[in-house]
């Protein structure tokens, strides 16, 4: 099969490449993973200010062509950060993906827009703060350029079952959403590279609570309650666990629990209705019904459901890649934008500016 789009990496780090050879994760874990086994992409160039792992990953592209490729003299081509302008002379890559560190979304977004690319893949969250993401998106906006944001859950086969499975479960009661990890929540210190965890892994929290609500008709969180907050017992400023509770229209009651002194990770979100509960995170998801119970007479129990056949693969990153090429082709809308991006991160914001 001919390709149909090319494609330049930029950021040849974790998510752009290196989390694809993790043998616990599911496969394809990065998007150079990715755009490899999508047969209607061909990679072509690769961008990074590592220059040690920009060559690894030409190597391993190059081979990969080698092996797969009918055009095997189709080598890709490599650039340092400040080519920019450089690459899209060279290569003018149709799709171009954003794998660089928060704090350096802005700036090559801003680039990268400037030359407007068919697609842009940014990684999440959109940037370190509402105030730089509205600058993306209105150079977006101005050039014309669409942008998927990889909140990778809105992509996964388990997490369209439970939003479908929503308007099984009666009218929704509540909403409980956690994550867990030894990462701090909040650091002021690292405001300027975001390297803090509500932001870091919080905008997954925040992004697919919402995704959820979107079956209910709800696309707004904000004023939040904060309780439970705790502070690090030997820096004040430090953030290590609170809870966000909102209410909205058709759901009374959502929490959102964030702890940054467990000794695992864990993702978590249970939506609990009147006649049913979803109940679903990382490695998990389990479907349960009203029903006769089996343990009282004359009472209804929740039993899992039986006829719900929970995919074994999720496919969120390769979902994701082939959005972008199906919305390319006029397909099917983009699933997660800038929109639903920048929504995540003015409720991160909100948060922030409750528990600092």
């Amino acid at each position: 099969m001919e390709h149909k789009y090319s494609a330049c990496i930029i950021g040849t780090g974790r998510i752009g490449f290196t989390l694809g050879f993790d043998k616990k994760r599911e496969q394809p874990a990065s998007h150079t993973m990715a755009c490899l086994n999508n047969p209607h992409i061909r990679i072509t160039c690769g961008c990074d200010r590592d220059p040690e792992a920009l060559q690894k990953w030409k190597k391993f592209v190059d081979n990969h062509i080698t092996q797969f490729s009918l055009n095997k003299k189709n080598k890709v081509k490599i650039f340092s950060d400040k080519q920019i302008d450089e690459l899209f002379t060279t290569c003018n890559p149709d799709i171009v993906i954003i794998a660089v560190n928060e704090n350096s979304h802005l700036e090559t977004a801003l680039k990268v827009i400037s030359k407007k690319p068919k697609l842009v893949v940014l990684e999440k969250p959109v940037a370190l703060n509402s105030k730089e993401g509205m600058k993306i998106v209105k150079a977006a906006k101005t050039n014309k350029v669409p942008v998927l944001v990889n909140h990778e859950r809105r992509f996964a086969e388990d997490y369209k079952l439970a939003k479908k499975y929503i308007k099984k479960i009666g009218a929704v009661q509540k909403i409980n959403a956690s994550l867990f990890s030894g990462m701090r929540l909040y650091d002021p210190k690292a405001e300027e590279s975001g390297g803090y965890s509500l932001l870091h892994d919080g905008t997954h929290l925040v992004d697919i609570v919402m995704y959820l609500l979107e079956a209910l008709g709800d696309t707004k969180l904000k004023h939040p309650v904060i309780t439970g907050l705790l502070k690090d017992e030997n820096e004040k400023k430090v953030i290590r666990g609170f809870s966000a509770n909102y209410s909205t229209k058709q759901c009374p009651d959502i929490s959102i629990l964030m702890s940054g002194r467990s000794r695992y990770f864990g993702f978590e979100v249970d939506v609990i209705g009147t006649e049913g509960k979803i109940c679903i995170g990382n490695g998990h998801a389990e479907f349960f019904k009203r029903q006769e119970s089996k343990l009282y007479t004359g009472f209804y129990s929740l039993q899992e459901d039986s006829s719900v056949k929970v995919p074994k693969k999720t496919g969120y990153f390769a979902n994701m890649i082939q959005n972008g090429v199906d919305f390319l082709d006029g397909k099917e809308e983009l699933r997660s934008t800038l929109e639903t991006g920048m929504n995540a991160l003015k409720v991160l914001e909100e948060i922030k500016e409750k528990i600092k």
